[in-house]
């Protein structure tokens, strides 16, 4: 059967905010603007334009799950792990008590395990099912309190809030405080990075996702992830919001099988992103 993750792993320490070199070279234009327009007041429409611009880029940068623009963001496991065949299966937005069991058996049957990117407030509800999966061997990490729809437009106490509290209720009921994030559909703004700095979490988004809570054919979700798919590919499937096949199961459910075959066909290993990195 699955061996369990070892429980002494810790969260990387906090540190100080270190911004992406877009976010620099943002603070920089503003200042630009600010002296300049001091300096030329009739140059005005110009800064102003200039900084337009570089909000509605860096609002379209935060709409771009995968972009590292906007600070680090682990797309694919590192280089170690694709060497030695690794593929991550993530699972979002659970727990859910009717879908979490069965996901886990299905992991149970073909000896692989997955990295649980749970909400905060459904691990308090269904606190038995946190505890099930790390029994089993997965790992547990931080997909925010509430998964607010408008996560990414958060001042930066309010997404502090949000994680922490998150952060707070996946490290009691794990028993191993979470060492990554993964912001709310995908969706940040420039100020998620420091807050994520400063409370010792990664970003990790995906390589490829099935788009599993809205496509209702099996078939085709499959596809989507096993399209060229190869080590190091980070998979996005999901056990909360589920969408449900014709028959009325959880699309997960019927994915993750054909899943599983076909990358054991490719022989590649499963394994969860803290495995990934060690």
């Amino acid at each position: 059967m699955n061996q369990q993750l070892p429980s002494t792993v810790e969260a990387p320490a906090s540190g100080h905010w270190r911004p992406s070199p877009l976010l620099r070279a943002s603070a920089l234009l503003h200042g630009a603007a600010l002296l300049v327009t001091a300096l030329r007041p009739h140059w005005w429409p110009w800064t102003l334009g200039a900084v337009i611009a570089n909000q509605l880029q860096l609002t379209a940068l935060g709409l771009w799950p995968r972009s590292s623009a906007l600070g680090a963001n682990m797309t694919r496991l590192p280089a170690a792990a694709a060497a030695r065949g690794e593929v991550a299966i993530t699972i979002d937005d659970g727990p859910d008590p009717e879908v979490t069991p069965r996901v886990l058996a299905i992991l149970a049957e073909y000896r692989v395990r997955a990295t649980f990117f749970c909400i905060g407030e459904r691990a308090a509800r269904f606190p038995d099912c946190v505890r099930e999966c790390v029994r089993c061997g997965h790992a547990i990490e931080n997909h925010s309190h509430r998964h607010r729809h408008d996560f990414s437009l958060l001042g930066p106490g309010r997404l502090r809030r949000e994680i922490a509290q998150a952060q707070q209720v996946l490290a009691q009921l794990s028993g191993t405080a979470p060492r990554f994030f993964r912001a709310p559909a995908g969706l940040r703004n420039p100020l998620l990075d420091m807050v994520l700095q400063r409370l010792g979490l990664r970003l990790a988004s995906w390589t490829r996702r099935g788009f599993d809570t809205v496509s209702t054919d099996a078939a085709r979700v499959v596809a989507r992830l096993t399209r060229n798919l190869r080590a190091g590919d980070i998979l996005l499937l999901h056990d909360g919001h589920a969408a449900r096949g014709d028959s009325g199961t959880p699309l997960v459910l019927e994915v993750l099988p054909p899943l599983l075959d076909a990358i054991a066909r490719r022989s590649l290993r499963a394994v969860t992103l803290r495995e990934a990195l060690q």
